[in-house]
């Protein structure tokens, strides 16, 4: 039997060198605060629709003079509705919170977690608890997600969290107030006030300053002063539009807010914002959208008021609309969800709910990833710190084995190692990495791993990649991968108790041959189709290829192998 050819071989027979190709000084990868890094390979010519989120994506607060603003208004009405006036005393302190801290409501506690609900930080007002009283109030250092718990997911909550902080610290520490015996709150005579109380003010408080107060109108009032105006904006939005795909808003703010807002950033003498889109949906009550919604009205532009009535369709460029489900949404536009890639900061809201309930492909705004990344790459001597130590103990237990009686002394190294990895996390912040924990992944970090296809500090860095881009996702290797150099040498057959599973693509099929050979003539004989199955010649796996690649062989219509088409497009 003919076999197919190996679609490896062009690049076996004299193969040249990357550096050949592209150039020895030439760097493959972008500018690092022009990246835009990937969870799933997504091909950007698959995308037809693009969807914005507006606050915090399309519109981008300044930071901190907007935490700052919230915080100072939250603050004055919780001492409009009695809390003490000392607590306007403090100020907003950007080096504290950070987004994805769990409020533990029993306790009072915030707490940062890895993806499985395993404790990395505990803290109690401005107090960090240490491990021996972590162990007293979470046995194991371990929490469930429940009703107990209110996850800090988004950046208008970064006030929130610092104000937790603030307020449990002043009840706690105040000559006035006394911690119960049970932990579990405070008391002063007969008034005694839960930490579940006091969060369940603060949050009534937080939506209230959102909803009711004087933050949006300060914002609209002097949107140079808390919004970044970018004049990258228009011109992605533009480019999008004339590669064929629609641009379209999906918002959970109201059209009055929305269109201040839209107009600052985008309005010209002669344009309209609402031009840069081809739907507009105001007032979406994310996350419900993404489920049953709410009754799809058209907006009075004039007004803001809603027509009355549910709208059946179809939707207009330059009009506005208001709730609505996706499935309506989607169906009135003529989406699937693979044709979607919507953009925002809310890890449930904006990127959880879509993909997981209605498979749109999703792009993660995370706009602390500037410092993350200035820490990562400018502090690297304590991350070689960190690596040196471990090596050092490592070489501690290089020649011991089970019959060892004698104990290595590494408490010093362990000490070091303490000392390098809260120097690295404070230059994060007081709760450190938004991402990880020495080398454990965040709560936070593990949902932008299973939900966001990709993720970048601004959705802009888009205009330094070809539309016709294909975002390849680095491999993810588990440990007995990532800690194993691929030159250690082969295994010994003899190490291991399974049958060796390999069968080669690129040499004749002996191993069927000599199988056939050796069967009895009555199995030779035998009219089964087929006794075993052939090697596949070609890519059977679904790797992590978006569904618009089509299966391309290695040649051109010319004959060139791939590396010399690639050649041809450099030069």
């Amino acid at each position: 039997m003919k076999r197919a050819r190996s679609p490896v071989s062009p690049f076996i027979e004299n193969k040249p060198s990357l550096q050949e190709i592209v150039g020895s000084n030439v760097c493959l990868k972008r500018e690092r605060s022009h990246r835009v890094f990937v969870n799933r390979s997504l091909h950007l010519q698959a995308i037809k629709y693009y969807g914005f989120d507006m606050d915090y994506t399309l519109a981008v607060y300044k930071s901190p003079a907007y935490e700052a603003l919230a915080f100072n208004l939250i603050i004055k009405r919780l001492c409009d509705i009695g809390y003490p006036s000392d607590l306007q005393d403090f100020e907003y302190d950007p080096t504290f919170p950070v987004r994805g801290l769990w409020y533990e409501k029993n306790y009072g506690n915030l707490l940062k977690v890895d993806h499985y609900g395993n404790i990395l930080v505990c803290c109690h007002g401005f107090k960090f608890l240490k491990q021996h009283e972590i162990d007293e109030i979470y046995p194991n250092k371990f929490v469930k997600l429940d009703e107990r718990m209110f996850v800090l997911n988004t950046l208008f909550n970064l006030p929130e969290t610092y104000l937790l902080a603030c307020v449990i610290d002043y009840f706690d520490c105040s000559a006035e107030y006394f911690v119960k015996s049970d932990k579990k709150g405070v008391y002063k005579g007969e008034l005694y006030m839960s930490y579940q109380s006091i969060f369940q003010d603060i949050r009534t408080t937080v939506d209230w300053v959102h909803a009711v107060g004087s933050l949006k109108q300060t914002t609209v009032e002097q949107p140079e002063k808390y919004v970044i105006k970018d004049e990258r904006l228009p011109i992605l939005l533009d480019r999008m539009n004339e590669n064929n795909s629609k641009a379209f808003l999906l918002t959970n703010s109201d059209y009055s807010y929305t269109n201040k807002l839209m107009s600052y950033l985008l309005n010209t003498p002669d344009r309209d914002w609402k031009s840069y889109f081809s739907y507009i949906v105001i007032d979406a009550q994310k996350p419900a959208f993404f489920g049953s919604g709410t009754i799809l009205r058209q907006v009075n532009q004039k007004t803001g008021t809603l027509r009355i009535g549910s709208h059946i369709g179809p939707l207009k460029k330059g009009s506005v609309y208001a709730g609505g489900s996706c499935d309506v949404f989607s169906s009135m536009i003529g989406a699937k969800g693979k044709d979607v890639l919507y953009v925002g900061d809310h890890i449930f809201g904006d990127i959880l709910k879509s993909k997981k309930y209605k498979g749109w492909r999703t792009f993660l705004v995370v706009p602390e990833l500037n410092q993350e990344l200035h820490v990562w790459t400018d502090k690297r001597e304590l991350y070689d710190q960190l690596q040196y130590l471990d090596g050092l103990v490592s070489a501690l237990y290089r020649n011991l084995d089970s019959s060892t009686k004698e104990i290595p002394n590494i408490k010093h190294l362990q000490k070091s190692i303490r000392g390098v990895s809260h120097e690295m996390d404070m230059s994060y912040g007081m709760m450190g990495s938004l991402f990880r924990s020495g080398s454990r992944q965040t709560f936070f970090a593990g949902q932008v791993t299973m939900y966001a296809d990709l993720y970048s500090a601004t959705f802009l860095n888009l205009l330094y990649y070809p539309f016709s881009y294909m975002f390849r996702a680095p491999p993810i290797l588990m440990p007995h991968e990532s800690t194993v150099e691929h030159i250690e040498g082969k295994p010994d057959p003899s190490e291991s108790y399974m049958a060796n599973r390999s069968r080669s693509v690129n040499e004749q099929d002996s191993f069927s041959d000599e199988v056939e050979a050796a069967r009895p003539s009555k199995r030779r004989n035998s009219l089964v189709p087929h006794l075993r199955a052939d090697t596949p010649r070609e890519l059977t796996h679904l790797h992590d290829v978006p569904d618009s690649s089509s299966d391309t062989d290695d040649e051109d219509a010319e004959g060139k192998p791939t590396f010399a088409l690639v050649t041809d497009l450099v030069k």
